[in-house]
C-alpha cells in the first residue's frame, strides 16, 4: 500500500514538473514571439512612413495655409515661410509661441515649442546635469509630432523618426551639440552643430 501511494505521488510530482517545464518554455517562446512581432510592426511602421520630399517653387502652398486653418484656426499674425521640405507657420496660441510644419501634401507633421531645462522629465536633468556638467546648457524645444502623418521631421539639419521628443542644445568651448530627449526621460545624442 505505501509503495502505491509512493508511487501515485511521484507520478504527480513528475507530471507536475513536466507541465511547469512546458509552461516555462511556452512562456520564453511567447517572449520569442512578442519580440518578432514588434520588429515586424517596426519595420511595418518604416515602409509605411512617407519619403520625405523637397518642396518645388518658393511660395508657401494655399493647402498648407487652408490646413493650417482647419488645425489651429484663423491666427492673426501668422508668418510663412518656405523651406526645402517644409512649409512653416510661425504663430501665438493661447500665449505659446509655436511652429507647425506641413509636408508636400500640406498635412501637419508636427509641431515645435521653446521649453525650459525645467520641463524635461526629471531623469533626462539629472543625466544631463551629471553627464554634461561641463557643458552651457541652450535653447530647449518641444517637437510635438503629429501622430496620424507619417511623414519624418526634419530639425537642426538632421532627418529623425517622427515621435514626440525634446531637444537641447548644449554648449563647450567651441562645440555645440543637441541631444534628444524622449518623453520618458532617455537621452541620446541628436547631432553636432559645430
Amino acid at each position: 500500500m505505501k509503495k502505491t501511494i509512493y508511487l501515485s505521488l511521484t507520478v504527480v510530482l513528475f507530471s507536475a514538473v513536466v507541465n511547469a517545464q512546458s509552461n516555462v518554455a511556452s512562456l520564453k517562446k511567447g517572449e520569442k514571439s512578442l519580440k518578432q512581432e514588434e520588429k515586424v510592426i517596426k519595420s511595418e511602421r518604416k515602409a509605411e512612413r512617407q519619403a520625405l520630399r523637397k518642396l518645388k517653387g518658393n511660395n508657401v502652398s494655399d493647402q498648407a495655409k487652408q490646413a493650417f486653418i482647419r488645425d489651429f484656426g484663423n491666427l492673426p499674425g501668422t508668418k510663412w515661410e518656405r523651406t526645402e521640405n517644409f512649409d512653416e507657420a510661425s504663430f501665438v496660441k493661447k500665449g505659446i509661441t509655436m511652429t507647425a510644419f506641413y509636408d508636400a501634401d500640406a498635412s501637419l507633421v508636427g509641431t515645435v515649442q521653446s521649453k525650459k531645462f525645467q520641463d524635461l522629465p526629471a531623469k533626462a536633468q539629472k543625466v544631463i546635469n551629471e553627464k554634461y556638467k561641463d557643458y552651457t546648457k541652450g535653447a530647449v524645444i518641444l517637437f510635438d509630432d503629429n501622430e496620424s502623418n507619417t511623414s519624418d521631421m526634419v530639425l537642426y539639419n538632421q532627418q529623425f523618426d517622427d515621435a514626440d521628443n525634446y531637444f537641447i542644445q548644449l554648449k563647450k568651448d567651441n562645440k555645440e551639440m543637441v541631444l534628444k530627449v524622449s518623453m520618458s526621460g532617455d537621452v541620446s545624442f541628436f547631432t553636432q552643430v559645430k
